[in-house]
């Protein structure tokens, strides 16, 4: 199965947030409450929490920071 190309933008929003969601939430739960039995539930949680709002982010941030970065990297 292969997703249409029009859709690539909002795939990439979906995969990069979800992963940054995925490590960074891990990274701050391990730093602040270290290992402990209950943590792969509360990360499953705090990834589901975090998401909704870290997608709708990229989707809107990855096109301007796009540009910026062609902008800032422009050869004369």
């Amino acid at each position: 199965m292969q997703i249409q190309a029009r859709f690539a933008p909002i795939l990439f929003s979906a995969i990069l947030s979800a992963i940054m969601v995925s490590i960074v939430s891990a990274f701050v739960l391990l730093n602040t409450q270290g290992l402990h039995p209950g943590l792969p539930g509360q990360w499953v949680r705090s990834c589901l929490t975090i998401w909704p709002v870290a997608f709708p982010t990229v989707a809107i941030v990855a096109p301007v920071v796009r540009k910026l970065v062609a902008r800032l990297t422009r050869q004369v």
